[in-house]
């Protein structure tokens, strides 16, 4: 889930780590990695809530939580941001069923009921090829059965639905704002999940995010946290860079992954060779007897050991031949 304003379930403001459930109830597994006991294993969905309710703890400034169809369907992390005073716009499926004035309905059911009139065209933000733009309209729907918030005050829920004026495919997105706003509002909560999972591709991309070679439960938060801050930093830099220095008028604005390759002019070269290539490489050896038959941990030393030093060369070799060192 990623939440605009800044609150994202996957790593930005509430660092949660997703136990897989063969991790979770894997013991001796667990030892190794350094898992805490008191962790057990969650789905995302349920994860979201406590992440949110901490980042709202924390002061994090939020007005918004935005997901796709795996948070829509949760009523309970809807409940938390109801709870919590925030608004939603939460995708759902199209076998998904809401409480309208008319009675329970699929909301595939609905877009057939909405006049050509009511339909607005919206762009969701900027891409790399122009604007997304797409025709939305929205309906009103009941609150939740027991829907209950502090002060007594009821909210407003919504359907909104996309539609792709190309292809004429429809979305779905179950939304609730503590008060009144427009459509225009909600389309551009819908915007910032794109941008938010654009900004972890970035992320993956430009400071290796999703490159750790960890196996253990600190030294993946370290990797993540220093992973994060990193882009953090490159986005801020390049943003102070925009205000200082707009573009010229033609020209396209200083991007985030441009000045990371004008951060990397500025730093001295390294020269390395094969041998401290092979050292970084080191690999790892598994403790414990052979007749514990322990075949992943067999599989996790070749993957590291083999695969580690194969990777590693093949990255290294353009650099040494640049260098004259191969």
């Amino acid at each position: 889930m990623n939440g605009s304003s800044g609150i994202s379930s996957s790593t930005r403001s509430a660092l949660t780590f997703y136990l897989p459930e063969s991790w979770a109830e894997d013991e001796p597994r667990r030892t190794q990695a350094g898992v805490p006991a008191e962790v057990e294993f969650a789905t995302k969905p349920a994860l979201a809530p406590v992440m949110i309710t901490r980042a709202v703890q924390a002061g994090t400034p939020a007005a918004w939580v935005a997901g796709d169809e795996v948070y829509g369907a949760d009523p309970n992390l809807r409940r938390t941001v109801r709870e919590h005073g925030l608004g939603y716009v939460l995708q759902l499926a199209a076998n998904r069923r809401v409480p309208t004035h008319a009675g329970p309905m699929r909301v595939d059911a609905l877009p057939a009921l909405i006049p050509a009139t009511g339909w607005q065209t919206y762009s969701c933000g900027p891409g790399s090829k122009g604007h997304h733009n797409y025709s939305w309209a929205w309906i009103g729907l009941l609150p939740e059965p027991g829907e209950q918030l502090p002060g007594g005050e009821d909210g407003r829920h919504h359907l909104l639905i996309r539609r792709n004026n190309a292809t004429g495919e429809l979305a779905y997105l179950r939304c609730y704002t503590p008060r009144p706003t427009s459509l225009a509002a909600l389309v551009r909560v819908a915007g910032q999940r794109w941008r938010i999972e654009e900004s972890f591709q970035a992320a993956k991309g430009l400071v290796g995010l999703d490159q750790h070679q960890v196996r253990r439960w600190t030294s993946w938060h370290r990797w993540s946290t220093l992973a994060m801050l990193a882009h953090a930093l490159l986005a801020v830099a390049t943003a102070i860079q925009r205000d200082h220095s707009p573009a010229p008028h033609g020209l396209i604005e200083l991007t985030v992954t441009e000045f990371r390759r004008l951060f990397d002019a500025i730093l001295p070269p390294a020269r390395h060779s094969l041998a401290t290539l092979l050292a970084w490489s080191t690999g790892i050896a598994r403790t414990g007897l052979m007749e514990e038959l322990d075949v992943d941990g067999w599989d996790a030393m070749i993957d590291v050991n083999l695969r580690g030093v194969l990777h590693g060369i093949a990255a290294g070799l353009p650099i040494f031949r640049r260098q004259g060192t191969w």
